[in-house]
């Protein structure tokens, strides 16, 4: 498969192909998720890793997991820890995340996991003839439970899982969380441009927690002038007062 490097801006590249690449959504929940320096971070489904590599452009976590199933997107991930010096800090795991193994990752050791999963159901939208692309976006391989379950044996108590999902998903989130002990704490809707409806939705649970959800302010990407926000801009990692498109 043709592969080529994305500048992901502080020295670091992504290796992305027509196949295993990257979008907003990618961006926002690695933005969304904001670990600590010294967090242990797990991104299931990883593609072509960009989570993890923009965890490691901000010099975030003290060590990332990438697990992946398809082994070209493993192969990408790898190339770019190794063009970015970054083999000792990313790991890379290629393995069902339903069957995960201790010994392929220990459980309970990990501060934040993360994932953006596929969002369409295996009867919904139309599917690709490719099986790649199919895995990456309908829920062939990974259900929504299968995410929470998976998280449930990664993470440490109190440790985090953090995913975004189309709006009409929601409740399926929060309900798969839930049957996990995974307590929903924190929502954002992402909406593209003011007067438009929410197109994705982050949220963040935490293992063993009370109850109680925070609702963060909408993340706007265009202003009423179809200008990219500040909120949006900072995502991208740009300056605040530029306009540009990233």
């Amino acid at each position: 498969m043709r592969t080529r490097l994305e500048d992901l801006g502080g020295g670091i590249t992504a290796t992305v192909s027509a196949l295993h690449t990257f979008g907003t959504d990618a961006i926002a929940l690695a933005c969304f998720a904001a670990p600590k320096r010294t967090d242990a971070a797990c991104d299931l489904g990883s593609g072509c890793g960009i989570i993890p590599l923009l965890f490691c452009r901000d010099g975030l976590c003290r060590s990332v997991t990438a697990v992946e199933i398809q082994q070209d997107a493993c192969d990408q991930i790898r190339d770019a820890a190794e063009r970015n010096g970054l083999t000792d800090k990313l790991r890379v795991v290629c393995a069902d995340l339903r069957a995960l193994t201790n010994e392929q990752v220990p459980f309970g050791s990990f501060d934040l996991v993360t994932m953006n999963p596929p969002y369409v159901t295996p009867r919904g939208g139309l599917q690709s003839t490719d099986e790649r692309a199919r895995i990456a976006r309908h829920e062939i391989f990974c259900t929504l439970p299968d995410v929470t379950v998976s998280a449930r044996r990664l993470l440490r108590f109190g440790g985090r899982l953090c995913i975004c999902q189309r709006p009409d998903r929601l409740a399926d989130a929060v309900c798969a969380m839930r049957e996990c002990g995974i307590e929903p704490k924190r929502l954002r809707l992402m909406i593209h441009s003011v007067g438009k409806k929410p197109s994705l939705f982050l949220l963040e649970g935490k293992l063993g927690a009370n109850s109680g959800m925070i609702v963060e302010p909408p993340l706007y990407l265009k202003d009423e002038n179809g200008r990219y926000t500040d909120d949006a801009l900072a995502m991208y990692g740009l300056y605040q007062n530029e306009r540009t498109a990233p």
